[in-house]
């Protein structure tokens, strides 16, 4: 194939000759072989901790082939994770090779450390196909500039770098699946929904399915169980990273190999400091969404979806401070760089057909909504993350993402679906992937499609306007402008590096 052809390019001018033969895919590869015509070629963008953690069920996929990776860190072993060894082990799983890194320490993450992986596991595990190794960029602009051939991205990065990704690659005509949220500024989720829209790009949303069981319980509220409901109590227990208090006054010297200016990507200068980045980047407003972003989405999603619930038409939210002092003098801390520690936020929604739409009530740090009495008196143990539905008619609480949901009405609780098992928070990652790999293959569009997502990313980035305002704001939803209180329409929008304008 000629170097400046790509296979699309090189398919489409073979079919026109006489001279192309179609070789039965059979004899190319035996029972079970997938002509490489017929597999989704992927650019793995961000390398770190989730990433690994989800690699497996991507490159067991015959029907995928993982070419690039892109992550502006090279390598290193300061990533940050929820267990001691548990990505080495995770790696070690995957390569079948439990000696893998046996004289390191840390958590190993970066670009070359993708790339060894992917490398190794299609070496040993897919050899037949003959795979070429994988391409390693710091920059993800090269990577869609280089790599024209590939299908699709699949995007991994700090939360401020998913707009930006993800319309870049759906500008090049790329399927995109991404993580949560889909961005931290509202202007920007609603750019990503519209480019899909527009392109015509397959999309996936991963948080799709976490919570099918708080679908299923609001399945049954719209068949009346509790009667109308009136509110919806989400939450959680995150933040489970550190809650920075203050700017850092230190400037150390970025880590070898790690490109800090490719990771703030549109976020405005500032110096390289390590409580930024990696899994500690969500707890700033710049570069991350907070715990209802990192969380409710996959809780709340669902319930958005089945009770058909728009975006919402007001926010309020109550946040814990902190102090300092200053000249002797104790003072409140001027906070509008980071997520509180703990928070409640308030939510309404337009009434539809004349009948008002149940409030909702969003909580993290270990607040917990107050509990009803009818479920205080029988001794209900509130678990430290959970859900609960209040209707008129009666309640329904569950675990965070609907496990066993109990019912609470006429003078009883009992399981609301008597003699079922709890269900699996997901299928495990092999069977997360084939929910979006059809649509990407040119099956109809994934039910994770983002142009389903508009409601709750709406409520995530509307809920942080109200945090970094300090009260309730107001949302004229069709024109998104806050009407309360115009200076707080600048939280809907991101100050751009220039070059990285959206």
């Amino acid at each position: 194939m000629p170097s400046n052809l790509d296979r699309r390019s090189f398919v489409g001018t073979a079919a026109a000759t006489s001279a192309f033969t179609i070789v039965p895919r059979a004899v190319l590869g035996g029972t079970g072989y997938i002509a490489p015509s017929d597999k989704l070629t992927l650019a793995h963008i961000g390398m770190g901790t989730q990433s690994f953690t989800e690699l497996g069920g991507l490159l067991a996929n015959p029907k995928i082939q993982i070419v690039a990776v892109c992550d502006p860190n090279r390598s290193s072993n300061n990533y940050v994770e929820w267990g001691k060894g548990s990505i080495r082990n995770t790696i070690r799983r995957i390569l079948d090779q439990p000696d893998w890194q046996a004289n390191e320490t840390g958590c190993p993450g970066g670009r070359d450390i993708g790339k060894q992986v992917i490398d190794a596991y299609y070496a040993k595990q897919r050899a037949a196909d003959q795979f070429r190794s994988v391409t390693a960029y710091a920059d993800f602009r090269e990577l869609l500039d280089k790599e024209r051939d590939i299908d699709a991205v699949k995007i991994m990065t700090p939360d401020h770098l998913h707009a930006t990704v993800s319309v870049a690659a759906m500008k090049k005509g790329k399927h995109v699946v991404v993580h949560k949220p889909l961005a931290n500024r509202m202007y920007e989720s609603r750019l990503v929904i519209e480019t899909a829209r527009k392109t015509g790009c397959a999309t996936h949303f991963l948080p799709y399915g976490a919570g099918d069981g708080n679908r299923r319980i609001c399945a049954r509220i719209n068949e009346g169980v509790i009667g109308t409901l009136r509110e919806i109590h989400n939450w959680s227990n995150r933040p489970v990273w550190p809650q920075y208090t203050e700017i850092p006054k230190d400037a150390p010297a970025p880590p070898p190999g790690f490109d800090w200016d490719l990771w703030l990507g549109p976020a405005l200068d500032r110096p390289y400091h390590p409580h930024y980045t990696h899994a500690v980047f969500r707890g700033w407003y710049d570069f991350g969404g907070g715990s209802m972003a990192d969380m409710g989405i996959y809780s709340l999603w669902p319930v958005f979806t089945e009770l058909n619930l728009p975006s919402p038409v007001s926010a309020d939210a109550w946040a814990t401070h902190t102090n300092i002092i200053e000249e002797q003098v104790s003072k409140r801390n001027k906070n509008d760089f980071a997520f509180p520690a703990a928070c409640t936020i308030h939510f309404t929604f337009p009434a539809r057909s004349g009948a008002a739409l149940p409030e909702l009530f969003w909580y993290d740090g270990g607040i917990k909504p107050r509990l009803p009495a009818e479920l205080e008196a029988a001794n209900v143990e509130w678990p430290i993350e959970g859900i609960l539905f209040v209707g008129d008619q009666g309640k329904i609480f569950a675990g965070f993402n609907g496990q066993m949901p109990q019912l609470a009405a006429k003078g009883k609780i009992e399981p609301l679906f008597p003699g079922e098992a709890p269900p699996r928070r997901d299928g495990g990652q092999a069977d997360r992937v084939n929910v979006w790999l059809p649509s990407f293959q040119g099956g109809p569009p994934s039910p994770g499609s983002f142009l389903n997502a508009s409601g709750i990313s709406d409520a995530v980035t509307l809920g942080t306007v109200s945090l970094r305002a300090g009260r309730k704001v107001l949302l004229d939803s069709e024109n998104m402008k806050i009407t309360n209180l115009p200076e707080a329409n600048r939280y809907l929008y991101r100050e751009y590096r220039k070059g990285w304008e959206l």
